[in-house]
């Protein structure tokens, strides 16, 4: 039974009324975060008067890395199983920035993922939703986390110190998810969505590697799975195995074959929707030398 939507009977049509506001609300949290404090307060007053969903979760997940590097697709997938909750974009650093509890950021996950889930997981052109499988629900809920890894990697870059604080907030393990992508389509796609210039997309990119490096040193090697897209790609189903082992979820096999079954072909070389200039190609190209998690990639490749 969905513990968000069980409701006392005589409650039904209040909660109802009141869901319109809490939805306008989400929407402009950074105006009105006080407001919604008081909403989720109020939710959760209802919810766990009847259970508490999130007593049993045993790590909380989330990823860091760069904007259309796949994060999306993964997310969505995780989602699919019956154990974990992965909100879409939900940006939860900077609810824990803002002062909300953990309890209330937990909600905000599991409503984001529900709410994603009902909307067929589209993402710009695709859908990522998993027949068969449990996104925006779950059996026994033991992992949840949010897909937002461009937003927490810039969080992080804003206060080297917030890992400390997240830490600190969260008593349970928290996993980290690092998906690498060629920089070349990652600062393609990045100059395109923002509008900016080639080389402020490029400084862009390799600063939030060089915040994923630290982070990497910070972090213990237990608690840090980091993969390339492109193999992910090719190997959806041995890369989902060992992500549901590092996040402590069972590697179902009728879970990991339909959510192999979704994942495209090849990836999209958007590099070449543009003109990259000889002198921007070897910028890159030497930078991508100073990090140990980006051999490999090249223009050409």
């Amino acid at each position: 039974m969905n513990p968000l939507t069980s409701w006392r009977p005589e409650r039904q049509q209040e909660i109802k009324m009141n869901n319109t506001i809490f939805e306008n609300t989400y929407q402009t949290v950074s105006k009105k975060a006080t407001r919604l404090n008081d909403y989720i307060q109020y939710y959760l007053s209802e919810l766990f008067a009847r259970e508490d969903p999130f007593k049993t979760v045993e790590k909380y997940c989330m990823f860091i890395g760069y904007p259309r590097s796949g994060h999306s697709l993964v997310g969505a997938l995780l989602d699919a199983h019956p154990n974990i909750i992965i909100a879409h974009e939900l940006n939860a650093l900077r609810y824990f920035a803002r002062g909300f509890s953990k309890r209330k950021i937990y909600y905000l996950l599991l409503r984001g993922s529900q709410r994603h889930a009902a909307a067929g997981r589209r993402e710009t052109k695709y859908s990522y939703e998993v027949p068969n499988q449990w996104q925006g629900k779950f059996n026994s809920l033991k992992v949840i986390g949010d897909k937002k890894g461009s937003g927490s990697i810039q969080v992080f870059q804003e206060n080297p110190d917030f890992l400390k604080l997240l830490l600190e907030k969260i008593d349970v393990p928290i996993k980290f998810i690092h998906v690498t992508r060629n920089p070349y389509d990652n600062i393609t796609t990045m100059i395109g969505k923002k509008n900016i210039t080639l080389r402020s997309g490029i400084d862009s990119y390799f600063l939030k590697c060089q915040t994923a490096a630290r982070l990497k040193t910070e972090i213990t090697p237990e608690d840090f799975f980091e993969f390339k897209h492109e193999y992910f790609i090719e190997n959806p189903r041995k890369i989902l195995q060992e992500l549901c082992i590092f996040l402590g979820a069972e590697p179902l096999d009728d879970y990991l074959d339909d959510c192999a079954g979704i994942v495209f072909k090849s990836p999209r070389k958007t590099r070449f929707n543009i003109d990259w200039p000889a002198e921007s190609i070897e910028l890159v190209t030497k930078q991508i030398e100073e990090f140990e998690f980006l051999q490999g990639y090249s223009y050409q490749d």
